[in-house]
């Protein structure tokens, strides 16, 4: 029995004796998991950061499609107002032309000068003039020019006799209009051959 305490007692002093070692060990062990734990959790970090700039971009993406449609759709909305009132300021100044127009109608049955008459109307026609210019129209003076497709339309050839009217326009039969540099209405015209 004796033999048998001892046996146990050195066990007993062998596993205190190894407790230390195993503490330390566990210790260790614990230390490397913490160590695992935390290098997970490096290794997480680069991933949940990734995630985060994904989502960042992703709404910044749909707050810029976003405000590109509200910019599609005020453009659309523009100029469709555009189409519907862009001809109101013409309008509006060709207002005073048809007041005059209307009041030499009323005159032209009250009066019996026609010379005054026809000065009223040739000054009507010139107001019409000027506004019609202060908005971009300009008439075409075609005569005498080289005869262009781009602004003239012949409705005749008449054969001259001198070199210089051949290809040139002779007579104007209807004016022709610009609008800036664009060709509103071409002018009908003679030319010589």
């Amino acid at each position: 029995m004796t033999e048998d305490k001892n046996k146990e007692q050195e066990q007993k002093e062998n596993v205190q004796g190894q407790a230390p070692e195993t503490e330390i060990e566990n210790a260790q062990a614990e230390g490397e998991t913490a160590d695992t734990a935390e290098a997970e959790a490096e290794e997480k970090d680069p991933l949940a950061e990734a995630q985060e700039q994904v989502a960042a971009l992703n709404d910044k993406y749909l707050r810029l499609a976003a405000e590109f449609d509200n910019f599609r759709k005020r453009t659309i909305k523009e100029k469709a107002d555009l189409i519907l009132t862009g001809g109101e300021k013409v309008l509006s100044a060709l207002l005073p032309v048809l007041d005059d127009l209307e009041r030499a109608r009323d005159n032209m049955q009250k009066a019996t000068d026609v010379e005054s008459l026809r000065e009223g109307v040739e000054m009507i026609i010139g107001k019409l003039d000027k506004t019609l210019a202060a908005q971009g129209l300009k008439r075409m003076e075609p005569i005498g020019t080289l005869f262009d497709t781009d602004f003239h339309e012949a409705i005749a050839m008449v054969p001259v006799t001198e070199d210089e009217q051949k290809g040139h326009v002779i007579d104007c039969v209807q004016t022709g209009y610009l609008l800036g540099e664009k060709v509103v209405r071409h002018a009908k015209v003679v030319v010589g051959q």
